[in-house]
C-alpha cells in the first residue's frame, strides 16, 4: 500500500516539498511571532513527522526566530514554509497555505488563543 503524498511549494516555485502520510494534527496558531513571520492574522499549520517531510527542489533559508525555533522560507521569493520548535521535537509544521491542496487540511483546534486578535472569529473551537 502506498502512503499518501502531500506536496507544496513557495510562491515562485523554487522551493518544493513533499510530506508523506497523514499529518499528526492541523491547527491555527494565533501567536504574535507567527503573525509577524507570515504577515497574516492567523497561521494554519499541519504537523508532520520530520522524517516524512523533504524538500524536493530548492534549499530554503533557515531562520532562528527565537530560542529553540527555526522557520524556513524561500530564498528567492520570501514565502514562509515551515516551523520547527524544540517544544515539538521530531515534527515539521508546514504552513497549509503553501500546500498544493490546502483545502484538504481542515484545522481541528487553535494554539495560543490568548494572543488571538479580538476581531478574529473562527468556526474551529479553541482546544489544542
Amino acid at each position: 500500500m502506498t502512503e499518501i503524498e502531500h506536496t507544496g511549494h513557495c510562491l515562485c516555485g523554487a522551493a518544493r516539498y513533499r510530506a508523506t502520510g497523514a499529518p499528526k494534527w492541523i491547527a491555527n496558531c494565533h501567536c504574535e511571532s507567527c503573525r509577524r513571520a507570515t504577515g497574516a492574522p492567523v497561521t494554519t499549520y499541519a504537523g508532520f513527522a520530520s522524517q516524512s517531510f523533504v524538500y524536493v527542489t530548492g534549499e530554503p533559508v533557515r531562520f532562528h526566530s527565537s530560542p529553540g525555533v527555526t522557520r524556513t522560507f524561500c530564498a528567492r521569493c520570501g514565502s514562509p514554509l515551515t516551523y520547527e520548535g524544540a517544544r515539538w521535537p521530531g515534527e515539521t509544521h508546514v504552513l497549509i497555505g503553501t500546500m498544493d491542496r490546502p483545502q484538504d487540511f481542515v484545522p481541528t483546534g487553535n494554539a495560543f488563543v490568548e494572543e488571538r486578535l479580538p476581531w478574529l472569529h473562527l468556526s474551529v473551537e479553541a482546544g489544542t
